[in-house]
Formats: structure tokens, sequence, C-alpha cells
């Protein structure tokens, strides 16, 4: 092997085929579920943390060590990699890239590290456009720059059936939470420089996938287009709106339909729906 090697973390969410395609290495961060620790993949998947939501059993997660990511770029090194770029979800989200950062520093080769200031499908279409560079013959700032540009221009939206879980995380405030309990509404959020924002609030579920329908439309406009839609329990939804999507898309490049894993199922809960929509 020669070239930029790419490393992300588990929380991007990349079909088997991308990952196996270009190579790319995954970093998994942990799931803590009532007490007991495991990698996110096959040890915690978003079937077991949407069933212990469920039953109220203590969900939490924790980032990869520092330790656990100078292992696999010293993998890389040592199968000829000559630089690496290592690209993550948002900084303000979780302490990944601060690990990854950390490890880049012992390094056998030249590390740079990408905070996508997204996560899911809004990191994952950025770490394939640093792969598609490397592959390119790019060096290594030039890799890390296309996965910069396409996380910038993704848009990422979703729909929760509750808020509870974002604010148990600490990924939501409590006021903004506890204003949509009071009003029984179904929000709609958004990623904003790297942190969840509230979008919209709508009366029914209904309605918030309508809405989810339109605003991948809009942001999609007359642009060439990837797409991913996500759930966490709730396939047939988010195969109807992957359907929509590819009729009403005039652009489109790949669209994507997969289940969260552990990590952002443990904040967002059953039923959550996203899109992601990036322009190539």
């Amino acid at each position: 092997m020669t070239g930029v090697a790419i490393v992300t973390d588990s929380t991007s969410y990349l079909p088997a085929e991308l990952v196996g395609a270009h190579g790319i290495r995954i970093v998994p961060l942990q799931v803590v579920i009532g007490g007991a620790a495991h990698d996110e993949g096959a040890e915690a998947t978003s079937t077991t943390v949407a069933e212990a939501l469920r039953t109220w059993t203590p969900v939490t997660t924790s980032r990869p060590s520092p330790g656990a990511f100078l292992e696999v770029y010293e993998k890389a090194a040592a199968e000829g990699c000559e630089g690496i770029v290592s690209v993550h979800l948002s900084a303000d989200m979780s302490g990944t890239h601060e690990s990854a950062t950390l490890a880049a520093r012992d390094s056998p080769v030249p590390t740079r590290v990408v905070d996508s200031r997204s996560l899911g499908m809004g990191l994952g279409f950025a770490v394939v456009s640093a792969a598609e560079a490397a592959a390119a013959g790019a060096d290594i700032d030039e890799v890390a720059r296309a996965a910069e540009k396409r996380a910038a221009a993704s848009t990422a939206i979703f729909y929760v059936d509750t808020l509870e879980h974002l604010r148990r995380g600490g990924r939501i405030g409590a006021g903004a939470a506890l204003l949509g309990s009071a009003l029984a509404v179904k929000p709609l959020l958004h990623l904003v420089d790297g942190h969840i924002e509230p979008l919209e609030k709508v009366r029914t579920s209904a309605r918030a996938i309508a809405r989810l329908e339109e605003l991948a439309v809009t942001h999609a406009g007359d642009a060439n287009v990837d797409v991913a839609v996500a759930h966490l329990a709730n396939l047939e939804r988010a195969t109807l709106l992957a359907g929509r999507l590819r009729e009403r898309l005039a652009r489109l490049g790949s669209l994507y339909v997969n289940e969260v894993g552990a990590v952002v199922g443990a904040h967002v809960g059953p039923g959550m729906l996203s899109v992601v929509v990036a322009p190539r």
C-alpha cells in the first residue's frame, strides 16, 4: 500500500461495500449498556440499543482511546502508507476527534485529523470523498480538504419521536426538550456547525416525515447529490421516504438506506428518521 490511508470512526455508518471498496479503516466508539462496555458494531448494535432504550436500561457512550487510534495508524504505516487522513464526527459532540489528534502526534507517518462537524453519513460522505481523492493520487493536504469541503456542503436533518434521549445525553438543552414534551410536538432538528439545533416543530409524525422530504428536495435543488436516509427501528418509513426522494430528485447519484448504529441510536431513540443531502 502507498499514498494516503483513510481512517474514520464507527459513527460514519458507511455501507460495508464502500468501506471495502476504498479500504477505509474504522475505529469503534464504545457503548455502555447497563454498566457493560461494548465496541460499536458487532458487540453493540442498533437493535440491542433500541431494546435497552425501550426498557429504560441505562445507555451511555464513550470515545475511543488515543491508543486505539495509534494502533490503527501504526498498522497503516506498516502496510506502506505515506500519510493518513483521519476524519471524525463533530468535536462538539464527542471527544473522538481529540483522541485522534493526540494519537496523530505519535503516528509514524504524517497524519491529518479532520473534524467533519457532522456525524452519520454527513461524516460518511466526507470520508468517501477523502478516499476518492487519495485513490486519484492527491497529497495529504488535498485529501483532507476534500473531506472538509464535502462535509461543509452537506445538510443533515432529522426527526425524533422524543427529545428526551438527546436531553439525557447532553446533546440538546433541557429547556428545548421540556418545551417539546409539554406541547406534544414532533421536532425536526438539524446540524449547525457541528451541533444539534431545533429546526421546526410539527404536530404529527406523518407531518414531520413529509417535511423531511420537502426540506431534502429544497436543499438538493438542481445539484448532483448523494443522499442517505437513516433510521432507528423505523425501516418502513425510511424505505418510503427514500422511494419518494428517488422519484423527486432529478440529479440523484447514490442513495443509501441504513439503520444508525448503537452510539447515535443511544442519543436519538427508536423512531428516529434522518436525511443527509451531500452535493458532489
